[in-house]
């Protein structure tokens, strides 16, 4: 069952690099303007985000296994579409529908907590947290060598088999889950969350092509505010809230959820900035002149060494608690990014910088559905790390912006070539250390380790079994 469950979380992550291999091309391939064409990539961020709170809350309610193969069902029917497209609008659609499927990974985690044995929880989870880095780093050189030998189709045929295995063994392999909340859907709250979280994160993601202070980006951010203060007025008078912002709001869930939108930024911001030097021509004296097939297989073992670093952090946890681990997380990618600064000058050098900071990554990811469900009931345990996911998204969304505003201004010309300046990939690093250190600062102040019935116990799977 852990095996599958993380084989999904894979799967599903695959969406998000899915696609960059061809996206310089998409205009082209789908008649598009290069500007029409990212909506093909942030169709599937914004679906994402509004999947995983919305689903989550259903998993508790009605079944995390039933809602899981939903996830994956549309994750396969968006991945046929997309296969079967060849203009923007059905690209759009079948990118939407994938991007749905992301909630596979926070509800694999509550399907672990209800159904492992406490010895077994932590390593479990943190092997299924860490699947969201695993699959983004291994799909890359992945899509980049089909999209370089086959028709780029192939990419979304693939994924296609993919979903339709996992589910397969997911319909074998994988039980229900008896613990359930029950109740009522709260349909105002996940209308709410929706419509703030799509102008939040529109506003972030496309603010760069139409502007930050354009009308447009501007009512976007003010039209998010409004709704989520609004939303947020609703929640806490509500009988069964989409999301328990009282729960949300203890120390332990609040500070976990900020750190994971930092961490969130300093895992993205790697993935965008890297490919990039690596593909410059090596006559701008920094670049590397690699090939995009090659710059994804020079991101390959990062994902190898954050799934390598999952049980690490579990046995760190049972031995000293989430806390340890997420801060030695925060730790470790902050002198990767620093490493980043003075060490991109050759490809072995720029392979050693992201293990560093993939093996940070898988560390703080392992801790963080730990130091969530410590604080929260069994019936609440879908939602909270679906929020948890929600807040990993929107480190995502905003350190694609901040590093597509670094890259698009802080450039460099070499005769008719215009190209992003060395500085500009060193700031950017600098950014990333910055924001690990943030993270750093924010673990500092969770709570320590709460004692364990057993020595062998994660505090998570000790503080979990005596509620409900």
């Amino acid at each position: 069952m852990v095996w599958v469950l993380a084989l999904g979380g894979i799967t599903v992550s695959l969406m998000q690099t899915l696609i960059i291999p061809i996206v310089p091309e998409l205009p082209k391939l789908l008649n598009s303007s290069p500007s029409d064409a990212t909506w093909a990539i942030t169709a599937t961020l914004l679906a994402g985000a509004v999947a995983n709170p919305v689903v989550g809350r259903l998993g508790d309610m009605y079944g995390k296994r039933r809602m899981l193969l939903l996830n994956l069902v549309l994750l396969i029917v968006g991945s046929v579409v997309g296969a079967l497209s060849d203009s923007l609008a059905p690209m759009i659609v079948g990118r939407a529908l994938q991007g749905f499927s992301m909630a596979v990974i926070p509800l694999g985690i509550s399907i672990m907590r209800d159904e492992l044995p406490p010895e077994r929880l932590g390593s479990a989870t943190a092997l299924m947290s860490a699947s969201l880095g695993v699959g983004g780093a291994l799909g890359l050189p992945t899509a980049a060598f089909i999209a370089e030998k086959a028709d780029w189709h192939v990419l979304f045929w693939t994924a296609a088999v993919l979903g339709a295995v996992v589910t397969a063994l997911v319909v074998a392999l994988v039980p229900e889950s008896a613990v359930r909340s029950g109740g009522r859907f709260d349909v105002v709250g996940g209308v709410g969350m929706s419509i703030g979280l799509v102008c939040l994160l529109l506003a972030v993601s496309k603010g760069a092509d139409w502007g930050w202070g354009s009308g447009t980006t501007t009512g976007l951010f003010v039209v998010a505010v409004a709704v989520l203060l609004v939303w947020g007025w609703w929640e806490l008078r509500t009988d069964r809230p989409l999301v328990d912002l009282r729960t949300s709001a203890r120390r332990q869930v609040l500070l976990t959820n900020l750190a994971s939108v930092v961490f969130g930024f300093a895992m993205f911001a790697m993935s965008l900035a890297v490919p990039q030097l690596l593909q410059l021509p090596t006559l701008t004296g920094y670049g590397l002149g690699q090939t995009v097939l090659a710059a994804g297989l020079t991101l390959g073992p990062s994902g190898l060494v954050m799934m390598a670093t999952a049980p690490l952090s579990a046995r760190i946890s049972a031995a000293a608690g989430p806390k340890v681990t997420l801060m030695l997380g925060a730790f470790v990618v902050a002198a990767g990014y620093g490493l980043g600064v003075v060490m991109l000058a050759t490809v072995w050098q720029v392979v050693v910088v992201c293990c560093v900071i993939s093996a940070g990554v898988g560390f703080a990811y392992g801790a963080m559905p730990a130091l969530i469900m410590g604080a929260v009931p069994l019936s609440e345990t879908a939602a909270a790390n679906s929020l948890n996911s929600l807040m990993r998204s929107i480190g995502t969304s905003a350190s694609s912006a901040v590093a597509g505003v670094v890259l698009a201004h802080m450039t460099t010309t070499f005769g008719s070539l215009t190209v992003p300046s060395h500085n500009a990939f060193r700031v950017i690093m600098g950014i990333g250390s910055a924001a690990a250190l943030a993270a750093l600062a924010l673990a500092a102040f969770l709570p320590g380790r709460r004692p364990a019935v057993d020595a062998g116990v994660p505090a998570a799977a000790s503080a979990g079994a005596g509620v409900g």
